[in-house]
């Protein structure tokens, strides 16, 4: 058979299983710019078995909620489905999808042995159904099918493995969840060792005696700490999904916590180090203007000889290269269990997550970006600042370790606090979050 034919019949194939397993009457009214096609008699025949089941029922038990061991720890974790339309760059908009109205959703953070009960609610005027499936969970599919608008359902689980987890929108039943996904119905979930994190060491050199000898830094297990979540926009020229796009892998944007170029220099820094509002310092500067309010672009601040934690976690179908420009990944840890140290690049496969531990030597300038060059071009490079490289102490009769104190940090990138985390001595609302959101985040942060 012809390649390309064989594979767009692997593509029907499975729109079609979907199709039959779940049931959904949503599934066309939500793929855009889709070249798939169905078969009625693969579809007939599949009734006919009876269907198929991706999880036998009796293999796992879900956690009833009324059935919580005492002494375990319950988290509560609320979120809403909210579709709107929310900016790229360019000027231009999307149809996003979002939890709690905001892209990625709100990050979870408990310690490991924590119940988590996750209750999604779906306001009725939602034009769709919505599910949720959380990666940190042990527990067989059937809790994360479709929530229809006007409803609510609620789920319990044990946080049983420290790390990084993806959640995300099950979609309609499965069905249209690639759109729900890469439209921004995704989150992070952080599960913190019970015990806390392990201090870092770092073998740097030393001349002793004229001698070249290893000079092993001990840093505390307490950290600077920082989420960034990456993934791909594949739209069509309307801003809505396309999908033909994405069976492609054509991508139109690389984001990272929702946004491209979303951790650059803005109007303000512009001003503050060229003493031009109009000058850019970057190459690339998108989100400029005070009056994006919540979008306009930040930067991250990190302290020189400081341990900074950051929390990765690859939310979309691309690998992510994880690199930091004129710097090594001192440590990376999966599921509390190191896998790499003293690294240039990580690799993140879709639906990873990994923990990365530095310490920024030298005052300075970092990209952290996907070493992919298509994914820095569309969007997938972040700006690190480590100590004072422009001498705004000076300029500002400061004596700030870092310009996090002076300027403040992106509350989109902040996690909130768990085990052996340094709070940021300043928080500034920045993210791909709704008017509506932003507000309630001002309440909450006090800005």
């Amino acid at each position: 058979m012809n390649k390309r034919y064989s594979m767009l019949f692997s593509v029907t194939a499975v729109a079609v299983l979907a199709a039959t397993l779940f049931g959904s009457t949503y599934t066309q009214s939500q793929v855009v710019g889709s070249t798939l096609t169905s078969s009625s008699s693969m579809s007939q025949t599949i009734h006919e078995m009876g269907g198929l089941k991706l999880v036998m029922p009796q293999a796992f038990a879900s956690l009833d909620c009324d059935k919580i061991e005492e002494g375990r720890n319950v988290v509560s974790f609320d979120l809403y489905a909210r579709s709107a339309d929310l900016p790229v760059m360019g000027g231009k908009t999307y149809k996003a999808m979002t939890f709690s109205g905001q892209v990625p959703g709100p990050t979870l953070r408990v310690t490991q042995g924590d119940v988590v009960m996750m209750t999604l609610t779906i306001p009725e005027d939602e034009p769709t159904p919505h599910g949720n499936d959380m990666h940190a969970s042990q527990m067989h599919s059937g809790p994360f099918g479709k929530v229809l608008p006007g409803q609510s359902r609620t789920y319990c689980y044990v946080a049983e493995v420290p790390g990084t987890f993806k959640y995300h929108c099950s979609g309609v039943d499965i069905a249209g969840m690639d759109q729900h996904v890469l439209s921004g119905m995704y989150g992070m979930t952080i599960v913190d060792p019970i015990k806390g994190y392990k201090p870092l060491s770092v073998d740097k050199t030393a001349v002793e005696n004229g001698a070249v000898k290893i000079d092993r830094k001990s840093y505390s297990a307490d950290a600077r700490e920082f989420t960034l979540q990456y993934n791909q926009l594949y739209l069509d020229d309307e801003g809505g999904y396309d999908q033909s796009k994405m069976f492609k892998h054509e991508t139109t944007y690389t984001v990272v916590n929702g946004m491209s170029f979303g951790y650059v220099p803005n109007a303000n820094h512009n001003k503050l180090i060229k003493g031009d509002a109009n000058k850019n310092i970057f190459v690339v500067q998108p989100w400029n203007g005070d009056e994006l309010k919540q979008y306009q672009s930040q930067l991250l601040f990190v302290e020189t000889g400081q341990h900074v934690r950051i929390f990765i976690e690859n939310q979309g179908n691309e690998p992510v290269f994880w690199h930091v420009v004129g710097e090594i990944i001192d440590r990376v840890t999966q599921g509390n269990v190191v896998q790499a140290k003293g690294t240039e690049t990580y690799e993140i496969g879709g639906s990873q997550g990994a923990i990365m531990d530095i310490v920024f030597d030298e005052p300075g300038v970092y990209a952290a970006v996907n070493h992919d060059y298509a994914a820095i071009f569309t969007g997938a490079a972040s700006i690190f600042v480590a100590g004072d490289p422009f001498g705004l102490n000076e300029q500002l009769g400061t004596n700030a370790a870092s310009y996090a104190d002076l300027l403040g940090n992106p509350s989109d990138a902040v996690p909130p606090m768990g085990k052996n985390s340094l709070e940021h001595p300043k928080i500034n609302l920045h993210g791909l979050y709704t008017d509506e959101r932003a507000d309630e985040l001002k309440s909450e942060l006090g800005l």
